[in-house]
């Protein structure tokens, strides 16, 4: 590595109380997806202090980090957004936000964005191209990263590259975690309405139960993964929510099935959504009911470039070791919107380690419990900015 890379981690680890300052102050200001208007100002609020000239789209912010001379853009996403939880009160930086919590680590990210932004802009003079800083609403609800990219995020200039990360309860803190091609998979949301015919629970046969029928679609979508798709291939139907009926007495005349289906390929993907419809209709015919089925396309699978985790890892591997870089074998059923991103650009997302070295149990993401060990946050600055660099010094 170059000098100005050789120094990156010891430079990271100086701004540790400055990083744990700011997310603390993002920790306590937690906001729905597309509602970040508090978060959203406290970043422009940081890049004005550094001197980085950024746009607004809605709640959305882009940062603009320019070298010294024209080059390749690398872009670096920090999701805004927080979860509807509540979280316990007696900690010293507690969600000030009643009912909302950043439960997924996401001030975190935008955490490390910053501390990329600060590092860099000390040594702006000292590369060729430009890093883009893209702070993303609503990774949680609706997706943010589309309306983003569909704005034009990645022009103006143009983005080459692009990095994201994720913080990890399962890894101890100085640990990452990369993976080439499939990572995170697909989702589609699914909705049933089974229709039937109404009567007296005394007299069944004069009606047609749409309960009983919905049972048996239930149980119909549970062959789809293990009879329509190859055992080597990964995929998940899943019914979360089912909503019928009036009265101990009286035959249902309409059930309301909501679920998720998830895969890791188009494919697959394809594939399944298209069987899904033929069980479910085929099944509540077989009842005398009818059967809708409402299939909406949610995140797409996120594909993490080779070249793109290969300079990821082997930038890690120089800072932190190769015993503390690991490689993914599974891909995870988990979304992330991320994925709309490199399905524009090259690019790769990994997982930072948060875990407490002494803490065996770490709180899962999505939890009331959940917190990081602030010390995972020079690391993640260190891992990016290093890995940028790299991709704005290499040969086109």
């Amino acid at each position: 590595m170059s000098d100005v890379l050789n120094t990156i981690f010891p430079e990271a680890r100086a701004l540790e109380h400055w990083l744990v300052d700011i997310r603390r102050a993002l920790h306590r200001i937690p906001e729905p997806g597309n509602e970040e208007h508090e978060t959203s100002s406290a970043v422009r609020a940081k890049l004005d202090e550094l001197h980085i000239p950024y746009t607004q789209i809605g709640t959305a912010v882009v940062g603009l980090l320019e070298g010294e001379r024209p080059g390749r853009c690398v872009a670096l996403r920090a999701d805004m957004d927080a979860l509807p939880i509540e979280e316990p009160a007696d900690r010293p930086y507690a969600s000030l936000h009643h009912g909302y919590m950043h439960a997924c680590g996401h001030d975190a990210h935008m955490t490390v964005a910053l501390g990329v932004a600060k590092l860099l802009s000390a040594h702006r003079h000292g590369f060729a191209g430009s890093v883009k800083f893209l702070f993303q609403p609503a990774e949680e609800t609706t997706g943010g990263a589309r309306p983003m990219i569909d704005a034009g995020c990645l022009e103006n200039p143009h983005v080459d590259f692009v990095l994201g990360l994720h913080v990890a309860p399962e890894l101890p803190v100085g640990h990452i975690e990369v993976k080439s091609g499939p990572f995170y998979g697909a989702s589609d949301n699914l909705g049933i309405i089974i229709k039937g015919k109404s009567s007296h629970a005394a007299y069944p046969e004069k009606g047609i139960d749409a309960i009983v029928a919905s049972a048996s679609v239930i149980q119909a979508l549970q062959t789809v993964v293990s009879r329509s798709i190859s055992a080597l291939d990964s995929a998940v139907i899943t019914i979360g929510k089912i909503q019928g009926g009036t009265r101990n007495n009286i035959i249902a005349d309409e059930v309301t099935l909501t679920g998720t289906i998830r895969t890791l390929s188009e494919e697959v993907r394809h594939s399944i959504c298209s069987k899904v419809i033929d069980v479910c209709t085929q099944t509540a015919s077989a009842f005398g009911a009818s059967c809708e089925v409402h299939i909406r396309p949610s995140y797409p699978v996120l594909v993490n470039e080779e070249k793109a985790t290969e300079l990821v890892r082997d930038t890690a591997v120089q800072l932190l070791g190769e015993s503390n870089v690991h490689l993914r074998q599974k891909p995870t059923l988990g979304v992330e919107d991320f994925a709309y991103y490199l399905q524009e650009r090259p690019g790769t997302f990994w997982h930072l380690g948060c875990r407490r070295q002494e803490n065996r149990s770490p709180s899962p993401l999505h939890s009331p419990d959940f917190d990081i060990d602030e010390a995972c946050l020079p690391v993640g600055v260190a891992v990016q900015a290093a890995s940028a660099l790299r991709y704005l010094q290499a040969e086109p």
